[in-house]
């Protein structure tokens, strides 16, 4: 087994740890191995694809960050509304964004924003799994999925657009409810661990275990395809396979080089490493842009941190101009390429924040009404959908975080009435709630 342990994250405010781990078995006994899980997702293309290599970058906006400092200020509301900073107008006549997206306010020819999503949770656990599966987490705080995560759902349902490439790869660490639940373990992130941005940044998993080199991996797989034969003789009913297209697809991800050569950001030029910005936040979304281009269906990437109680105005400066200038690079990047209408960006939080700032300087949480946005896809640019004055509750075009990852299912042809058995063996939608946001479509 070759197991690689993630550092602790950061604690939010429910005190909850994220602590990540990947354990990925390699040809071994005691647990899944690497032919085992490509085995496993072979049902994935039993089911419809979309004429086209769609794929889908999911930025987690850990923590819920506040509607007024993104994407829905309020400047003509009181000052314990509004808070300290400015609006400014975008490239779109009528509309303004925080002052502190200068960038994106830029290109919202190019952005879908989505002022009018909400729910009724105001607690960290339940209303990101809400935002990662479509349905609210019941029970203690923590612990694992009770329903799958969408990215696990892509990865049974569509698989990886390439041969020899993870279908859901998360970067660098698995969101906070990114877990497969009942669709099991073999569909969970590939995460990448580590820190973009740093020089030495490797991904481990994809490096052979210590003394063991290409013509040792080799024999190995001389060896099964002799045991194998072996085997083979004496099953008379054939039930027995060989070295088949699954195990060779496990060497490939070890061996090969189309992985290796997806995850290594040094490839890029420094003039589009400083594009995306010399720190972790954009240098995850340009990896992410790198696995979408070479194959990976569905990444998704973490921008932490939003969780501001306190001194909110200080916090949140120095991680919305990385953010701001890590998604406008990402999105003009996908224009460039002629990427845009194939990959989706979702960007999107658990949460907005209280319309009233507190007496620490700070928001709190609040499901009432939240800002998403939406860039690609073929989905039509502007601002739709909200709030009213004070920046409260929606008032026109109310959506649910379930209705986005509608959009992000429509996207990749899956149909969200889709059924899979829970661990009790009941069958379960994929959404309950699955209705589009035709406005944007």
């Amino acid at each position: 087994m070759l197991t690689v342990l993630g550092k602790r994250q950061e604690r939010f405010c429910d005190g909850v740890p994220r602590r990540s781990f990947l354990s990925a078995g390699f040809l071994g006994l005691g647990g899944l191995s690497l032919a085992d899980v490509l085995r496993l997702r072979t049902k994935a293309e039993q089911h419809q694809q979309p004429s086209r290599k769609t794929s889908v970058i999911f930025i987690e906006l850990a923590g819920g960050p506040s509607q007024f400092e993104t994407y829905d200020p309020k400047p003509a509301a009181p000052v314990e509304f509004r808070g300290p900073f400015s609006s400014i107008d975008t490239n779109a006549p009528g509309t303004q964004f925080c002052e502190l997206l200068p960038a994106q306010s830029a290109i919202l020819d190019k952005l879908t924003i989505i002022r009018s999503i909400r729910h009724s949770k105001n607690s960290h656990d339940p209303s990101s799994h809400l935002s990662q599966t479509g349905y609210y987490k019941s029970g203690p705080k923590g612990g694992p999925n009770q329903m799958p995560c969408f990215g696990s759902v892509i990865a049974k349902v569509r698989g990886p657009n390439e041969h020899a490439l993870p279908a859901y790869v998360a970067v660098p660490t698995v969101m906070r409810n990114g877990g497969a639940s009942h669709l099991g373990k073999c569909y969970n992130a590939f995460q990448t661990f580590g820190d973009p941005n740093k020089p030495d940044f490797e991904v481990k998993n994809l490096t052979l275990t210590k003394g063991l080199n290409a013509a040792r991996l080799d024999d190995r797989k001389s060896l099964l395809s002799s045991l194998d034969t072996q085997r083979r003789l004496l099953d008379l009913e054939g039930s027995i396979a060989a070295l088949d297209e699954f195990k060779q697809q496990a060497f490939d991800l070890v061996s090969g080089s189309r992985a290796r050569e997806a995850f290594n950001i040094r490839s890029e030029s420094d003039s589009c490493r400083d594009q995306y910005g010399r720190n972790t936040v954009g240098q995850s979304l340009l990896l992410a842009r790198r696995l979408v281009e070479s194959g990976v269906t569905c990444v998704t990437a973490r921008v932490t941190g939003w969780d501001d109680h306190t001194k909110l105005p200080k916090r949140i400066r120095p991680r919305a101009a990385s953010y701001d200038q890590g998604v406008t690079a990402l999105i003009n990047d996908l224009h460039e390429r002629g990427m845009n209408d194939d990959v989706l960006v979702v960007a999107m939080g658990e949460f907005g924040r209280t319309p009233r700032f507190n007496r620490n300087a700070g928001r709190d949480h609040w499901g009432s009404v939240m800002s998403v946005l939406l860039a690609g896809g073929s989905l039509k640019p502007g601002v739709c959908g909200s709030s009213n004055s004070k920046g409260e509750v929606p008032v026109d075009m109310p959506y649910r975080p379930e209705n986005v990852l509608a959009m992000l299912y429509r996207h990749l042809g899956i149909d969200p009435e889709m059924t899979f058995d829970d661990f009790a063996g009941r069958p379960r939608y994929i959404l309950e709630e699955h209705r589009l946001i035709d406005e944007v479509i």
